[in-house]
């Protein structure tokens, strides 16, 4: 079962993103097919053997409009999960989400831009799927270039762009109208710092507007800086939620406990390591010096 639906923005509604108990569920293969005509054979013969992986465990979340949330939590908690549930990349397995307004969504480093292509023409492929058109794009596409910075490098193809120059022409073309919703994962991670800095200053700006933002990171400074709500995610369920501030407190701790604990246990192998090299060491000068006499 799954519900996921968008509505238009209007005055009627609490919430501008509703999630409620949802769950998302892949399946891992559980053995190695080396090529397509394997597949099928198992596929037709319903030898395809898999493992249930709930990426997503009944997580509910409601947003009012004009909200800074933080979704943060280790890698593989579900964080980039949950936000492509909210703009629609996923369906849920179980639950329901309902989105009202525009979304502008910012999820993966280079989505929605082909590298064989110019970064003139990744201008217009990216904002076609935003849903504009070329007349608009074209109005737009000199406040596009100079946000970006990217003017000496319009006729290039994308493919020799750094990982720091495909986030700054995404985030340009994605932000160059004031969405309802504004989706943003991990793509302020790469880049300059200045370039960095004219991003969050951008989000700030579209913030005071009204626009809702939806914003993973795992430098917490960003997120106390940007956000007054988190949700804190753990192998996919809600771990915590509430104020962005107390959050980040709670989670830096545990994450620091989880470090030392590490630590601990890497030393502890090295000393197991060193006390069995140590005795490797002493048997061999013995048995050395059984054979002398």
């Amino acid at each position: 079962m799954e519900n996921s639906n968008s509505q238009p923005l209007d005055a009627g509604f609490e919430y501008i993103i509703d999630v409620e108990d949802v769950t998302v569920r892949f399946n891992k293969s559980t053995e190695k097919i080396n090529d397509l005509k394997e597949y099928f054979v198992k596929l037709v013969k319903h030898q395809l053997m898999f493992q249930e992986f709930l990426a997503l465990q009944n997580v509910s979340l409601h947003i009012k409009k004009g909200e800074a949330w933080a979704i943060i939590g280790t890698n593989g908690s579900g964080k980039s999960t949950l936000l492509k549930v909210i703009s629609k990349i996923l369906k849920p397995y179980k639950g329901s989400v309902t989105v009202r307004g525009t979304v502008a969504s910012l999820i993966e480093l280079g989505a929605g831009i082909d590298p064989k292509l110019t970064a003139r023409e990744n201008i217009y492929l990216n904002g076609c799927i935003l849903g504009y058109d070329k007349k608009f794009i074209d109005s737009k596409f000199d406040e596009i270039v100079e946000f970006s910075e990217l003017e000496d490098f319009l006729d290039s193809p994308v493919q020799n762009f750094s990982s720091g120059m495909k986030s700054r022409l995404g985030f340009s073309v994605a932000t160059i109208v004031q969405p309802d919703i504004l989706i943003v994962d991990e793509v302020l991670s790469v880049g300059d710092v200045l370039f960095r800095k004219k991003c969050m200053n951008k989000m700030n700006e579209m913030l005071s507007m009204g626009t809702t933002l939806l914003f993973v990171s795992h430098n917490m400074q960003q997120v106390r800086a940007m956000c007054n709500k988190a949700i804190w995610l753990n192998h996919g369920k809600v771990l915590k939620i509430g104020d962005a501030e107390g959050i980040c407190d709670e989670y830096e701790t545990n994450i620091e406990a989880i470090k030392a604990e590490e630590r601990k246990k890497r030393a502890q192998a090295e000393k197991a390591l060193n006390d069995q090299a140590e005795s490797i060491r002493k048997k061999r000068e013995q048995m050395n010096a059984a054979n002398k006499q």
